[in-house]
């Protein structure tokens, strides 16, 4: 499935191309049915293949949401993910976890009314809990990232030994001494200024801004919204954390400033680790892309007319999969993180990737691979000519990746011909 989702791009939101002939519509088509098969069990091979790659590594467990399918009356299927990222390398390692749910826009006004473990936001302190797993493969830590809807008392209180959290604060919670988490900050003096880039974002252009920092350590008081006695009993009153503002400064006219606050329960001591926690939380960018490739620019999955219950999800599964081996590719274009060919390619495909190359490659510096034989930027340089990316000009991206992809694929094909 992986293989023909790569093969087709974002063609595979169709079932008779992904199969590519009559029978292979037959066989795609019985796998997505088989009640033998479950989604749970394609996230955790996949989820195995990730924790041979973490060993020794600081990892960020980057988790966020996205609606794949909108449905009448406010319900729609939504997509609850969580990948690895190399805190230091930042390359992407692969996928932690994926779970789906329904959401039911008419019920918003029972949320007061229901547990916590009843709750659809249970599914964050879910993902804390499954990213704790790495460390038994051998991460050497794991930080676990998430945007403000994420913002949940549990999700600090609760979490595994062994697990920092980072989160975006999306409330302006009480403290102890009796203010506001974002007023009680006002006054902090400035610690550092930096440069950081921001990605284009609907209605904001890239940019680079100089943001200044500044931090504290407070104590954040439990929400007196948990009255409940299952809420509250395993709830400390109170829960230290470090708190880091970024926040921009001379931004653009008429533009409103890069502003973000941070929660986390790293300890930040000094203006170092206060830009280190920024530089943790700018990598959940990461994920917002892999959403992207998921759902529109590249497997198109918001398109599939399939039935939900079952094959919906499973093929939403598989084109995730493909979209995190995507997203491996562009992050390791440089070279930089000098990841293993097989993080993200068949190994025996390598003798015709590296026939591929030799036709690819031009007399010019420039135009030749500069990577080594067996790393994945060999195979990403490779996939980024076949997709049409000069060499000379920006850097490839996602659609550039899965275009070079199916041209590749197509190659194989006559390449496995032809050794017959």
């Amino acid at each position: 499935m992986h293989d023909r989702l790569t093969a087709v791009g974002g063609d595979g939101t169709n079932v008779r191309r992904l199969g590519g002939s009559r029978s292979g519509e037959i066989r795609i088509t019985r796998f997505l049915r088989n009640s033998a098969v479950s989604v749970d069990e394609m996230v955790a091979s996949a989820v195995t293949r990730t924790g041979a790659r973490v060993a020794g590594r600081h990892v960020l467990a980057i988790q966020d949401t996205t609606t794949v399918r909108a449905q009448d009356k406010g319900l729609c299927i939504a997509l609850h993910s969580m990948i690895a990222v190399d805190a230091v390398e930042g390359s992407l390692l692969g996928l932690v976890d994926a779970q789906f749910f329904t959401r039911n826009g008419g019920v918003r006004e029972l949320r007061k009314q229901r547990s916590f473990a009843q709750k659809e936001s249970r599914r964050w302190l879910d993902g804390i809990k499954s990213a704790a797993e790495l460390n038994g493969c051998g991460a050497a830590c794991v930080t676990v990232v998430a945007d403000r809807e994420g913002d949940i008392y549990e999700d600090f209180a609760c979490k595994p030994e062994g697990v920092e959290v980072l989160i975006r604060a999306g409330q302006n919670r009480a403290v102890v001494d009796g203010s506001f988490l974002f007023a009680s900050t006002d006054e902090l003096a400035e610690a550092l200024r930096i440069r950081v880039d921001l990605p284009a974002a609907p209605g904001r252009r890239a940019r680079t801004a100089v943001v200044a920092l500044r931090f504290r350590r407070v104590e954040v008081a439990r929400p007196v919204s948990r009255r409940r006695k299952s809420d509250v009993e395993d709830l400390p009153p109170s829960i230290t954390l470090s708190y880091v503002e970024a926040l921009e400064v001379n931004p653009p006219s008429g533009a409103p400033p890069a502003h973000w606050r941070l929660l986390t329960t790293h300890k930040v001591e000094d203006a170092a680790d206060a830009r280190r926690i920024v530089g943790f939380y700018r990598e959940r960018w990461i994920i917002e892309q892999l959403f992207r490739t998921l759902k529109t620019k590249g497997f198109n999955v918001e398109a599939l007319r399939i039935a939900g219950g079952g094959p919906f999800e499973k093929l939403v599964t598989a084109s995730l999969i493909a979209a995190v081996t995507v997203l491996q590719l562009v992050r390791d274009r440089d070279g930089i993180a000098r990841r293993p060919l097989h993080d993200a390619v068949d190994i025996e495909d390598q003798p015709a990737l590296e026939a591929v190359c030799t036709s690819l490659e031009g007399k010019t510096l420039r135009q030749k691979n500069p990577h080594p034989k067996g790393s994945l930027a060999y195979a990403a340089w490779v996939f980024a000519r076949l997709g049409g990316w000069t060499g000379y000009y920006g850097k490839p991206g996602p659609i550039v990746m899965i275009k070079g992809l199916v041209q590749f694929h197509a190659i194989k094909h006559g390449w496995n011909i032809k050794n017959v």
